[in-house]
C-alpha cells in the first residue's frame, strides 16, 4: 500500500467502472469515471487544488503569509474542496452559497472552517455569482479566484482527467459530461480532441427555464467566460437536453450497478444513455462519462426514499447539487 505525505495527493486517478447494464444498446459499452473517490468526495477536488496551486504560482496567494481571505461562489462542490485545500493551505475562505442548498453542504463547510455568505435561494447559483463578484469589488484585499473563469479550472481536466481517461480507456469514442462551470467538458474535451480527434464530446444541459442539480443551460442568460475562451461552441459536438425528473430517475437506476450518487451524476447518466440509444446498431461505441460525487451528502433530500413526484416537486425549491 502506497504512502502519501497529504490527502491532497489523493486528488486525481480515480477509477473507472463498467456500468454497461445501464446502456440501451448491446454494442455500447458506458463506463463511468467515479470522482466521488477523491478526498473531499467530488471532481471538483480537482479544480479547487488547480485554482489554489496557480494563484500560489502567480504570486496572487503567498503561502505562510497571515490572514489572507479568498470568496468564491458555489452551490456545494466547489466550495467544499476549496475549504478543505484551504484549510491544508493555511487560507481562510468564505463561500457564498444559495440559502437552500441541503444541510448537508453547509455542514461539511463548517467542518473544514469557511465562512458562508448566504445569497437569495431563489436566484440560484447565478444569484451567488453575482453577489461574490460584487463582495469582491468592495473588498480589493479578498482574492476571487472565480472559477467560472479562471484557466485553471479547464487546465486541471487538461492535465490529470483528460489523459487518465484515455490512458485507461484508449477505446473511447464519446465523452460525455455536464455543463455547469464548462471546466470538466472543456479540459476533459480538448484534451481528446488533441489526442484523438475522433472523439465526440456530448454536453448534458437541462431545458432553459429548469433547474437540474449541477448543471445550467447556457440559455438562461449566463455563459461561463471559460466555455467562450476554450472555443466551446467549436468543441462540443452535440448537447442533449435532460430535465428534473430523468435526473432523479437515472440517480436511482444507478444503485441498479452499486452506485450510490448525487444528482448530477444520474442527469448526467441519463445523457450517457441518450447518446447511447443514437449509436447504430451496426456500429460500436464506448462512451466513458463522469460521475460528479457520491450521495451521502444528499440523504436529506429523500431523493432516494420519497416518491418521485415529492421529490421532483422539491427540487424547483431546494438545489440538491
Amino acid at each position: 500500500m502506497a504512502r502519501y505525505a497529504s490527502v491532497l495527493e489523493l486528488i486525481g486517478d480515480t477509477p473507472i467502472v463498467d456500468v454497461s447494464a445501464l446502456s440501451p444498446k448491446s454494442n455500447v459499452t458506458i463506463l463511468a469515471k467515479l470522482e466521488g473517490r477523491n478526498p473531499a468526495g467530488s471532481v471538483k477536488d480537482r479544480v479547487a487544488l488547480s485554482l489554489i496551486d496557480a494563484a500560489e504560482a502567480d504570486g496572487v496567494l503567498i503561502p505562510g503569509k497571515p490572514d489572507q481571505i479568498l470568496i468564491e461562489p458555489s452551490s456545494g462542490n466547489t466550495g467544499i474542496a476549496l475549504a478543505m485545500v484551504c484549510r491544508l493551505r493555511g487560507y481562510h475562505l468564505k463561500v457564498v452559497l444559495p440559502s437552500n442548498v441541503s444541510p448537508e453542504r453547509r455542514q461539511l463547510l463548517l467542518a473544514w472552517g469557511a465562512d458562508i455568505i448566504d445569497s437569495p435561494g431563489s436566484e440560484g447559483s447565478n444569484g451567488a455569482v453575482r453577489l461574490a463578484q460584487r463582495l469582491a469589488d468592495e473588498h480589493p484585499e479578498w482574492t476571487f479566484l472565480y472559477q467560472y473563469a479562471n484557466p485553471a479550472n479547464p487546465a486541471a481536466h487538461y492535465r490529470t482527467t483528460g489523459p487518465e481517461i484515455l490512458r485507461d480507456v484508449p477505446e473511447i469514442t464519446h465523452f460525455v459530461a455536464g455543463l455547469g462551470t464548462s471546466g470538466t467538458l472543456m479540459g476533459v474535451g480538448r484534451f481528446l480532441k488533441e489526442s484523438k480527434p475522433g472523439v465526440q464530446i456530448w454536453a448534458v444541459e437541462p431545458p432553459s427555464g429548469e433547474m437540474v442539480d449541477g448543471l445550467r443551460s447556457l440559455e438562461d442568460g449566463y455563459i461561463p467566460p471559460i466555455f467562450i475562451d476554450n472555443h466551446g461552441p467549436e468543441l462540443l459536438d452535440r448537447k442533449v437536453v435532460v430535465r428534473p425528473r430523468e435526473s432523479i430517475e437515472w440517480t436511482r437506476k444507478m444503485t441498479e450497478v452499486g452506485l450510490f450518487v448525487g444528482l448530477s451524476s444520474g442527469a448526467i447518466m441519463a445523457g450517457a444513455v441518450k447518446c447511447a440509444s443514437l449509436i447504430d446498431e451496426g456500429e460500436s461505441a464506448t462512451i466513458v462519462t463522469i460521475v460528479c460525487d457520491d450521495g451521502w451528502k444528499y440523504l436529506s433530500t429523500g431523493a432516494w426514499s420519497d416518491d418521485i413526484d415529492d421529490v421532483v416537486e422539491r427540487a424547483k425549491k431546494i438545489i440538491y447539487f
